[in-house]
C-alpha cells in the first residue's frame, strides 16, 4: 500500500455529532448578528430603487405598508439566504476537517479541499441547486480547470475531482461531465461519510432560535413603521393615495450628471 493511500486511511475519523452541536452553539450567533446588522443598515431609497414599481401597480397594491412589507421582506429573504449560505459553508468545512482533514482552499473559486479514496476533491459550496445562471456556471467550471492545473503543477499524478456541493435540494443527475453536483443528502454524506447527517444537523441549528428571533422581530416592526412613514411623506398625495407618477420618477427617471466645477 503506497504512503499516500495509507495516510488517507489514518486521517479518516468518524464524525462525533457532539462536535457539530458545539460548533453550532458557538457560531450560530454570527448568523443572527449579521441578520440584524443587515436590517439596521437598510435604507428605503436603496431598496426602493431596485424594485419594479409597475409590478406593484399591476398587482393593485393600494397602501404604503403593502409596498414597504413587500420590498423589505424580499430584501430580508434574499439577504438571509446569502448570510446563512456562508454560515453553512463554514459548518461544512468544519465537519469535513473533523472526518477527512479537509481545509478551506486558498485557490480562487474553491471553498474546500480534501483527500478521499486516493483523490483530491475540490469543492465549491452553494446553498441550493438553483444558484446561478449560465455565465456563473461557466465561471465555476473555469475555476475548476484552473484549480486542477494549479494542483497538478506540484503533483502531476494527482487525481483531482471537482464538486459543486449544495447544502439543500436534490439533483438526480450528479455527473455533469466537467464536475459532479451533489445536493442535500448526497452533499452532506460526501463531506462526512454519514448518510444521515443531512437530517441530524437540523435540530442543532435551532439553538436559541426563538431567543434570537425575539430580538429581531421588534427591530423589523420598527423598520416597517419607519419606512412606511418615510414612504407616505415622499410618495403619497395629501388624501393618502399613492402618487405613482412620483414613485416611478424616483425609480426610473434619467438623472442628469452633476456638473463638476
Amino acid at each position: 500500500m503506497n504512503f499516500f493511500y495509507w495516510n488517507q486511511l489514518q486521517n479518516i475519523k468518524e464524525l462525533n455529532l457532539k462536535d457539530v452541536l458545539h460548533y453550532v452553539e458557538q457560531n450560530i450567533g454570527i448568523f443572527h448578528k449579521k441578520r440584524i446588522q443587515s436590517l439596521e443598515s437598510l435604507k428605503l431609497s436603496k431598496v426602493l430603487i431596485r424594485k419594479n414599481p409597475y409590478l406593484f401597480k399591476a398587482k393593485s397594491v393600494l397602501t404604503a405598508e403593502q409596498i414597504i412589507k413587500g420590498i423589505v421582506d424580499a430584501h430580508i429573504s434574499s439577504n438571509e439566504e446569502t448570510i446563512f449560505g456562508d454560515w453553512l459553508e463554514g459548518l461544512a468545512i468544519f465537519i469535513n476537517a473533523k472526518v477527512y482533514g479537509g481545509y478551506k482552499s486558498g485557490i480562487t473559486g474553491i471553498d474546500l479541499e480534501f483527500d478521499k479514496n486516493k483523490t483530491r476533491n475540490i469543492v465549491t459550496i452553494k446553498s441550493g441547486p438553483s444558484w446561478g445562471n449560465g455565465s456563473q456556471i461557466k465561471k465555476m467550471i473555469a475555476d475548476f480547470k484552473t484549480a486542477r492545473k494549479t494542483l497538478r503543477t506540484s503533483n502531476s499524478q494527482l487525481n483531482v475531482v471537482a464538486v459543486n456541493g449544495c447544502c439543500y435540494g436534490r439533483d438526480n443527475k450528479p455527473d455533469k461531465g466537467d464536475y459532479f453536483k451533489y445536493c442535500g443528502q448526497r452533499f452532506w454524506e460526501f463531506i462526512s461519510g454519514n448518510a444521515s447527517l443531512y437530517t441530524e444537523i437540523i435540530e442543532p441549528l435551532g439553538y436559541k432560535a426563538k431567543e434570537k428571533n425575539d430580538i429581531f422581530i421588534p427591530l423589523y416592526s420598527q423598520m416597517i413603521n419607519k419606512f412606511t412613514r418615510e414612504f407616505t411623506n415622499k410618495f403619497c398625495k395629501d388624501n393618502g393615495e399613492i402618487d405613482w407618477e412620483k414613485l416611478v420618477h424616483f425609480n426610473s427617471a434619467v438623472v442628469a450628471p452633476s456638473k463638476k466645477k
